[in-house]
């Protein structure tokens, strides 16, 4: 079944009516905003593919949600293995955010290389 195409006239020339699928509304986290800037800057092909098949929000709301799932993960394991609890958070806070603030810039940097970047 082939589709007809229609066209408009303006200034003389003739343009094609296209309209691309209707996508679900979906929340896009950093995760997934960072991901699409890179699609948009290093593979325009994957991402315009993407997005004329309406995918694209899909698509980034599962690496969004693959990427949140791996950093909370490892956020959690490398507290546990360096002992930071709500003890040390109690009696110097300070310190608390210090390691803290570690961890999350380590955890994010392992994202971003092994699910956003790729």
């Amino acid at each position: 079944m082939k589709k007809k195409i229609t066209y408009t006239e303006r200034d003389g020339y003739l343009y094609p009516d296209l309209k691309f699928p209707e996508e679900e509304e979906v929340f896009i986290g950093r995760w997934g905003q960072k991901h699409k800037r890179l699609l948009k800057k290093t593979k325009k092909l994957t991402y315009y593919r993407l997005l004329t098949s309406g995918e694209l929000t899909a698509y980034l709301a599962e690496v969004d949600n693959q990427a949140q799932d791996l950093f909370d993960t490892i956020v959690n394991q490398t507290k546990e293995v360096q002992g930071i609890t709500e003890e040390l958070k109690a009696e110097n806070p300070m310190e608390w955010v210090r390691q803290m603030n570690s961890i999350m810039n380590m955890a994010e940097e392992f994202v971003l290389q092994e699910l956003i970047y790729v």
